[in-house]
């Protein structure tokens, strides 16, 4: 046994893993950070998770199979996984960026076992810029915070008035 063989994890890719893991944390450092579900841990397992997948999909690959049916299944699977972490509360739906977010990272996942490392960083990158921003502007500014977008702190809004008083 050779040390190439003992550290070989063929058919994966070492530096594929670790772009996946590296993707799913930075993103799922941004939600741990703001006390939202799906943080580091989940966010580094589902990337690699789908890229494992998807390279095992390519792998196999012949005339009588079609590994982009894996891609579909991806999807669902991570739409059941995603509709695990949205609730309704007190009439208000909660978790359903924590559901996009999971479709991202799996969508990430599959483009990082096509070959494509740097745009998944970079996507990764949008991500994170995304998720920031728009939380920002949220808190920063009264058109993006209305409606269905008011802070939900039990039903009282931040500013101490009910959302549900016109009900």
């Amino acid at each position: 046994m050779t040390l190439h063989s003992l550290f070989s994890i063929a058919p994966f890719d070492w530096a594929a893993i670790a772009t996946a893991v590296f993707c799913g944390a930075i993103i799922g450092l941004e939600r741990q950070l703001r006390g939202k579900p799906v943080g580091i841990r989940t966010s580094a397992l589902i990337t690699m998770g789908t890229y494992v997948f998807m390279t095992t999909a390519l792998v196999i690959s012949n005339q009588h199979t079609d590994p982009s049916r894996v891609i579909g299944q991806v999807i669902t699977g991570v739409g059941f996984l995603g509709a695990g972490v949205m609730l309704a509360r007190d009439g208000v739906v909660l978790g359903v960026t924590s559901a996009a977010t999971i479709w991202v990272l799996a969508a990430i996942g599959v483009s990082v076992s096509l070959g494509y490392q740097a745009a998944s960083i970079k996507l990764s990158l949008i991500s994170i810029a995304i998720l920031y921003g728009v939380d920002l502007l949220e808190e920063h500014t009264v058109a993006f915070s209305r409606g269905v977008h008011t802070r939900y702190l039990g039903r009282r809004r931040q500013d101490g008035k009910n959302p549900f008083s016109d009900r």
